[in-house]
């Protein structure tokens, strides 16, 4: 079939008026430059290089075109690219000049500033280190903190070798033994204080905490109770006045102890005249924690 040029001709030449019209909004559009900050991206580090120094994440960037193409970019558009591939131990130069920022077609890159990073690079090196756990809080009075573990109980860091050198032991989130009376076992994530050094492979440790009573305990004789909450107008008189008190703790604590550290009590609140047995209770004290009083309850007369 032999081709006719003007066949569709309504069909070409709405087509070609579209296209007419395109270009004239386009070419209609005013010309500005504008500065904006894009992230820069490093690519291509070799395998045995650690970079020792922080490098800044962003740059400088002057852009051309159409205020309808720049006002259309998003985060991502523009990103500054360093290839760090042909680097070697020590301090380098790298270049930055605007055909090492990726654009959009119709963005043209004027300027970056900077136009030269330096960076330094190190060799990588790595080893195993103790996992030490972190601890926060005290164990309930009268009970001290005994053997701490983890599991694992070492890991493996990596990092610049100058780094690396200086770390002694990877640490963990702390785990809390506040108030404890039995032994406490946490999982929690294992790090490493220096920014510069990381773990191998990121994990977590599962950490034992041994809390056991205090090793050493002292009974206090004739530790007056006391009468709270008595009615007004009655009178009451413990039977016996006096109680004995058997504390436990760390001998620092019990060895300046008298009578007085150790707050015993009977609540009579809403009681009227009568007879009453009693539970004598203890006011808590930080230091050491009191095991029990004989006798645990007394007889109480109220008139």
């Amino acid at each position: 079939m032999r081709y006719n040029p003007f066949s569709n001709a309504g069909l070409k030449a709405v087509s070609i008026g579209i296209a007419t019209l395109l270009w004239l909004s386009v070419a209609s559009e005013e010309i500005v430059e504008r500065g904006v900050r894009v992230p820069l991206e490093l690519q291509n580090l070799p395998a045995k290089l650690e970079i020792v120094e922080a490098v800044q994440e962003t740059v400088d960037v002057r852009v051309r075109g159409s205020s309808g193409a720049l006002s259309r970019l998003v985060p991502g558009d523009l990103v500054a690219v360093i290839d760090l591939g042909g680097a070697n131990p020590g301090r380098r130069l790298f270049q930055l000049s605007p055909d090492r920022v990726r654009a959009p077609f119709d963005v043209q890159v004027t300027q970056v500033s900077p136009s030269t990073m330096s960076m330094r690079f190190e060799e990588s090196a790595a080893k195993a280190v103790p996992v030490a756990p972190s601890i926060e809080g005290d164990p309930s009075p009268g009970y001290v903190v005994d053997r701490i573990t983890s599991e694992p109980a070492s890991v493996e860091i990596v990092g610049a070798a100058s780094l690396v050198r200086r770390v002694t032991e990877a640490v963990t989130e702390p785990v809390s033994v506040r108030d404890a009376t039995t032994t406490v076992r946490q999982s929690v994530t294992i790090g490493v204080p220096d920014s510069g050094v990381r773990l191998s492979t990121p994990q977590s440790a599962r950490v034992t905490v041994a809390v056991l009573p205090a090793p050493v305990e002292r009974v206090l004789q004739d530790v007056p109770v006391r009468l709270r909450n008595t009615a007004a107008g009655l009178s009451a008189r413990a039977m016996p006045p006096v109680v004995q008190v058997r504390i436990r703790g760390l001998k620092e604590s019990l060895a300046a102890l008298e009578v007085d550290s150790v707050t015993t009590y009977v609540d009579l609140a809403g009681l009227g005249p009568g007879q009453y047995r009693l539970p004598v209770r203890i006011e808590p004290t930080k230091g050491f924690g009191v095991e029990n009083t004989d006798p645990g309850i007394i007889a109480i007369e109220i008139r």
